[in-house]
């Protein structure tokens, strides 16, 4: 598969077989997470991988909890101001946060070293750079993981959670967790929800917009 191949073919997926991903296919689908661009080139990414559903649910026990209540406030809002393809990927995803987090059976925390000021009260747009760097080594991963024939679908952390996880594995004060990141195989019958159409031609702008 080419690069231009992967970038076609990469799509979150949510419903997992259950084949395991071997260490040796882990390591080299990971490893991509160190050929991104950093803002510092320090290279300052931590990965822990979790398998086993016990492990894995103790990890991500808040999720539920949040899920719910999204659930139960968040989807009918949502049907009034989505796009209606936005609100059909809100609809299959929703539902399957913690399931899928579990299903995969091999799930990622990524973690950056974040400095000089607090990730959410950044002084200027640089404070983010480290933020920017994290996010450019997950996309990595999730293109290294379509070019093995792997399926992955990750989730942001919201409330509780990014302090809950750092706690649960003893991560550095300095450090900010990145996202939940599932990696597997995909199931046989892995809904795969529409692709938004754009046209290139509509986006590229010449000097002005």
């Amino acid at each position: 598969m080419d690069f231009y191949q992967v970038l076609e073919k990469r799509r979150t997926i949510r419903d997992f077989s259950d084949k395991e991903v071997t260490d040796e296919v882990l390591k080299k689908v990971l490893s991509a997470a160190f050929k991104a661009p950093t803002n510092d080139h320090l290279r300052q990414f931590e990965l822990i991988v979790v398998r086993g559903q016990e492990n894995i649910a103790r990890l991500i026990s808040p999720v539920a909890e949040n899920t719910k209540n999204i659930q139960q406030t968040g989807l009918e809002a949502a049907a009034n101001v989505m796009d209606k393809d936005e609100h059909a990927m809100f609809v299959d995803a929703l539902p399957k946060q913690q399931r899928m987090l579990m299903q995969s059976n091999c799930l990622v925390l990524p973690f950056f070293r974040q400095k000089d000021c607090p990730l959410c009260h950044p002084t200027d747009q640089s404070s983010l750079n480290y933020f920017a760097s994290a996010w450019a080594a997950v996309e990595n991963i999730l293109l290294a993981a379509t070019a093995e024939g792997l399926a992955c679908a990750f989730r942001i952390p919201i409330g509780n959670e990014p302090e809950y996880v750092k706690h649960l594995v003893n991560a550095p004060e300095e450090y900010e967790f990145t996202c939940f990141l599932a990696i597997g195989y995909a199931a046989e019958n892995a809904h795969i929800c529409k692709q938004k159409e754009i046209w290139i031609e509509d986006r590229i702008h010449r000097n002005i917009w």
